[in-house]
């Protein structure tokens, strides 16, 4: 136990507190006042007295703040053993605070996040006309001249058990300082204790992205005073980072900006390990409660070089380093749960090299680059791809009105169309950086690095390139089923073909691959989007879409049928496919070719105008029209698509194959 001159009943008024607080500001400088005129003893035990019953708070006021927290889905199937099970989705109503503001609350009590609330406000200031120039338009003539140049830090929450320096969970999602050690308080006396398996999922990362995995990596202190920060410096990797040198590939389909070409790549300068600090809840006007459950998470940050030249192009590096890091079990969740956070550096400078610029920059081998500013914590894509047109915009008025451009930190607000200053930019000297003197050197075996590698997934590229070129998929849907869903929707896809190429004898059925990905993504989905569920409810398991789709393959149904017996078994139906179908006479009766002609001819003499726009001007796209019609005149469940529309295009004269199902 930590020696300490403390008395008893102050240690007890520190360590047994009121259920489920927040620690407030003139709290924490209650505690750091005990703190300092506390001699340190020796190092405390890592086993946090903060338990469900008694979470941290020495104030009153820190009244409990009740949410409540749900499970969030595991991503790829083949990760979920490896996994840990700490991937837990906020509640609307903890996610309403978490831009440190409160929301307005209707009569009705229901709690708005505050980001739907922000988003209804400016669509409505747009439509009464409030909401000023597009987006990016006051400066397309001035940008011309001028090149814009972004690097991006991302932050994001690695997937452990354990938090870096201590053995509590990393469940930040559960009652307020209820996971909270006592290093992660600051406790005089207790030292940091590494957790080596938080390791694990940062190598993935580093891998997945091409760095150099360093033999030895350290740990530095970042000293700074912080509300959110009991140490009053960081744990960080900044002079030893455990990876380097790596980069990330963005193509045309990750919507980078058509500038670009076809593909452009990002020079990714290291990835490093540090901590991450308290979450930060305003309480109007002037109380700030702090939730320690985040104290000490363990972070990546990942440091990208200033190679992006466009905000499109910068909003697609964060989305696909995003999906590359859900896709090898780095994080559990990302930018729309805050387990991932960018801060990205802006600056501009003339495109004519020739013209004197007497901002010049340089930054790891990059030179002649206009003076920077950081704006913090984006949290969003969209965010990103705003904030950097606002301060590009802001940056070119000011030189161009003879200014300078200061180098500040920046904030964002979501529906803003300006940053706004938040303090002076601190530099290396302000930090203090020194090596921590508790840390020893972190080794890694290049042995560790062969067996992550070995056991990485594919990439989303690769996934891609596999969907297209194999599969026959469009990139749209393609890219659809790899990005949604963090790829359950992808694994789904797959199980629905292999079945139905078992059941069919079928091998590498293009027909297949397309019916698999348009019935998961389209038909499916639909139904999801319309009973407003996520794809976590989805109650159709992918055996009851293979056998609906084996008995439309085999042609025991019609597509309409099968749209018929999918929205049973959406709706809860429990029976098998085969089931239905003998129970409710669902089985195809096929039409004799005399029918068809007979109900097509019927309906191309009712509709001659249309049947004159079709053969005289080209408008085959209404022979769809006419398929229509003829399944739903004649008996249901009877009609053919494909055959319907053969015997429409032999009667019209038209040449072509037939669209498929």
């Amino acid at each position: 136990m930590t020696r300490s001159r403390l008395s008893g009943a102050a240690i007890k008024h520190v360590v047994s507190l009121p259920t489920r607080g927040f620690i407030c500001r003139s709290c924490l400088q209650q505690i750091r006042q005990l703190r300092t005129s506390t001699p340190l003893g020796s190092p405390a035990q890592q086993s946090s007295p903060f338990s469900a019953s008694s979470s941290l708070s020495v104030s009153s006021s820190c009244s409990s703040f009740p949410w409540t927290a749900r499970r969030r889905r595991q991503t790829q199937s083949e990760l979920k053993a490896a996994r840990v099970s700490n991937d837990r989705k906020f509640s609307t109503s903890f996610a309403a605070y978490e831009r440190d503001e409160q929301p307005s609350r209707p009569a009705n009590n229901e709690i708005i996040p505050l980001r739907k609330q922000l988003k209804e406000e400016a669509k409505l200031k747009k439509n009464t006309g409030g909401g000023g120039k597009k987006k990016g338009a006051r400066n397309d003539d001035k940008s011309k001249d001028w090149e814009l140049t972004v690097g991006i830090e991302i932050h994001a929450q690695l997937n452990t058990e354990h938090k870096l320096f201590s053995k509590a969970a990393t469940s930040i999602n559960d009652s307020p300082n209820t996971h909270v050690a006592l290093f992660d308080a600051a406790f005089p006396g207790t030292q940091p204790d590494f957790q080596k398996e938080t390791l694990i999922p940062a190598l993935r990362a580093a891998v997945a992205l091409d760095c150099e995995v360093q033999r030895t990596s350290r740990f530095d202190r970042k000293h700074y005073f912080y509300q959110d920060q009991p140490n009053g410096y960081q744990i960080t990797q900044y002079y030893e980072p455990f990876a380097k040198n790596g980069f990330l590939v963005l193509h045309d389909y990750d919507d980078i900006d058509p500038a670009d070409g076809k593909k452009v790549e990002i020079g990714i300068k290291q990835i490093q390990m540090e901590q991450d600090t308290a979450r930060t809840i305003l309480q109007p006007p002037s109380t700030h409660l702090l939730d320690f459950n985040r104290v000490s998470h363990p972070l990546i940050e990942i440091i990208t070089l200033p190679h992006i030249h466009h905000p499109a192009t910068a909003a697609a590096c964060v989305r696909k380093l995003q999906g590359i890091l859900k896709r090898v079990g780095a994080v559990t969740t990302g930018m729309e749960m805050g387990g991932l956070r960018a801060d990205v550096n802006v600056s501009v400078r003339p495109r004519d090299r020739s013209k004197h610029f007497s901002q010049g920059q340089a930054y790891s081998g990059v030179d002649g680059l206009g003076q920077r500013t950081e704006i913090k914590n984006l949290s969003s894509f969209k965010a990103i791809e705003d904030a950097i047109i606002a301060e590009r915009d802001r940056q070119i008025s000011v030189l161009e009105a003879g200014g300078v451009i200061e180098g500040e930190t920046r904030g964002w607000s979501l529906g803003s169309t300006e940053t706004r200053k938040l303090r002076g930019k601190e530099g290396e000297i302000d930090y203090r950086y020194m090596p921590d003197p508790d840390l020893g050197p972190v080794i890694i075996d290049e042995s560790l690095v062969h067996y992550i590698k070995a056991g990485l997934p594919q990439t989303p590229d690769e996934d891609l390139r596999h969907l297209v070129a194999d599969h026959r998929l469009s990139v749209k849907d393609a890219k659809t089923l790899i990005m949604i869903d963090d790829g359950t929707r992808l694994d789904y896809y797959e199980d629905v073909a292999e079945k139905v190429h078992i059941v069919t004898g079928q091998t590498d059925s293009e027909q297949i691959y397309k019916w698999a990905a348009n019935w998961t993504l389209h038909e499916l989905g639909g139904l999801l989007t319309v009973a407003e569920k996520t794809w976590d409810e989805n109650p159709v398991s992918s055996d009851k879409l293979a056998d609906i789709l084996i008995h439309l393959y085999h042609s025991k149904i019609t597509g309409a049928t099968a749209k018929q017996l999918l929205a049973k078994v959406f709706r809860g139906d429990i029976r098998s496919i085969e089931e239905i179908i003998e129970e409710e006479d669902l089985l195809l009766r096929p039409m004799a070719r005399d029918e068809y002609l007979a109900l097509a001819q019927e309906l191309l003499a009712e509709n001659e105008a249309m049947v004159e726009q079709i053969q005289s001007k080209g408008q085959v796209g209404k022979v769809k029209w006419f398929v229509g019609q003829m399944m739903r005149r004649g008996e249901k469940g009877r009609v053919e698509a494909v055959k319907a529309e053969g015997i429409l295009r032999e009667l019209l004269g038209l040449d072509g194959t037939r669209d498929e199902i």
